[in-house]
Parts: C-alpha cells; structure tokens; sequence
C-alpha cells in the first residue's frame, strides 16, 4: 500500500503482553529492501538485543513521561528509563562491525498527554524529557497520547514546547483515537509543523497497562484526511481499506476505522 516504515513486532515480554508473542518469528522472514524500513518497538536493553538479533533496520524506544505508567509498563521510573536508554545508545557506540551495523534508533514517549496513574502531565514535564532524550543524541522523538486524553490546542502547545527543547530533533506523533479527538489532533500536529505521524490500518491497537486504552488513529483515515487537503503520502487509499477490511475478517469484527465501512471519496 505504499508504506515505507511499518513497526511489524514489539520485543516485549510474552508473558505479560501475549498478543505481542513471536516477534522474532514475524519480524525474521520480512524481506530488507532499501527505501523501507522495519522497526521493532522495546521497553528496555533486553527487548533491543532481542530486536538487533532480526536484523531490524530500526528500533524505536519507549519511554513514560510519568512514574506512574513507567513503573506499570515498564517497572521503570522515569529517571530509570532514562538510564536504559542512555545504556543502549553507549552499548551501540561501542558495538563492534562497520559504521551502519546498528539499526537507527527512535524514543517514544508515552503519555504526553495524560496518565491513567499519575494524571495531568505538564507541558514543562514533556519539554524536560524531550530535552534530556535529545541530549543523548536521539534524532526522532516522538509524542505519544497513550490514553487518547489530548486535545488539540493542548497538542500545539506541547508540540511547541518539545521543539524549543530539542531544535535539531525529528519530532512525530502517536495519536489514539479513544475519545474521538485522534484526527483533530493529528490536524493541530500538523499545522504546527509535524511531518511524521504514526497510525494503524483499521485503526486497531492499544495498551494492556493503560485501562480503556483503544487503538490509533487509522491510517486509511489519516490518509483520506491529508490527501483532500492536497498533501502527498505516498500511500494507495484503496489498497489500504482493503486491507483494514481483510484485518476485521481476521479478527472477526470489523475494524474500528470510518474508511473501512464507509470507503473513499464517493465515486
């Protein structure tokens, strides 16, 4: 369908999240193509030696803005999660082979906008984070509503906020859709000047440690929204509500996406 960068497994422990089970079978046998990239999410230096050994060509970090949720995610406070990350960039600076043998690395920060533990999250909480994970040299950020809690005029204001701390950053969102606002907030990330979003065909997800947490925000709907605004994505519309389609029969419900029920611009 035209995508370039799939997040295809997340290096986790099967025993507390089983549905993330077999990433190394899944993520193994995908083809390297120059152009695409296949990322492996992990929560700690375990998890990324774990996703080095596929082979990955990226590995995206997660971290909690807040104690609350790092320490039932992770069993990691905030300052400990840090660590691990600054633990994983020092193991991959002195990692034998030729420059280019690592796969590149991204931080995502989880609760930006809200805490089903800890609550509110200050923008200045997010702009010290941002701050400290960029001074170890991480070039892509993202920000990331795990509980679906933000708005959009809160969304520019942290947006705002992380690029004064991180300058010379990539910065990216991760949006769910949880309590409707997803597509609004994509919208205010965009206007204030994101040009990277994550989403899920069909709009599926979630998180087991975030209670009522749902899944992002679709990316056939994403895309319908960006491409009559004029913006190109790159992306084949209706290769990908066949596949939201074929994801709900797999699932057996229909996914949670509009597109995927209600199809493309009326021909």
């Amino acid at each position: 369908a035209g995508a370039r960068r799939i997040e295809a497994g997340s290096f986790v422990h099967p025993k507390y999240v089983p549905q993330m089970a077999g990433a190394e079978e899944v993520m193994t046998p995908l083809p390297h193509e120059a152009g695409r990239s296949r990322i492996g999410l992990v929560l700690n230096g375990k998890g990324y030696d774990r996703a080095i050994g596929t082979a990955v060509d990226e590995v995206n970090v997660a971290l909690s803005v807040t104690d609350g949720f790092g320490m039932k995610n992770q069993g990691l406070s905030v300052d400990q999660q840090v660590q691990m990350l600054a633990d994983i960039i020092a193991g991959r600076a002195n990692a034998s082979g030729s420059p280019g043998a690592t796969p590149a690395l991204s931080a995502t920060l989880s609760c930006v906008w809200g805490c089903p533990f800890d609550g509110e999250v200050s923008t200045g909480q997010v702009a010290d984070l941002v701050g400290r994970i960029a001074e170890l040299g991480v070039e892509e950020i993202a920000l990331a509503d795990t509980i679906g809690a933000g708005d959009p005029w809160a969304v520019t204001k942290k947006v705002e906020a992380a690029r004064r701390a991180a300058p010379d950053a990539t910065l990216r969102l991760h949006f769910h859709d949880t309590r409707n606002t997803g597509l609004a907030n994509a919208h205010a990330g965009i206007e204030a000047g994101v040009t990277v979003l994550d989403a899920s065909v069909g709009g599926i997800g979630g998180c087991p440690f975030a209670p009522g947490a749902t899944g992002n925000i679709a990316t056939e709907d994403l895309v319908y929204m960006l491409e009559r605004a004029g913006f190109s994505t790159g992306y084949d519309l209706d290769a990908l509500i066949e596949t939201a389609r074929w994801i709900g029969e797999k699932i057996g419900r229909p996914a949670p996406s509009a597109l995927s029920r209600a199809g493309g611009w009326p021909r």
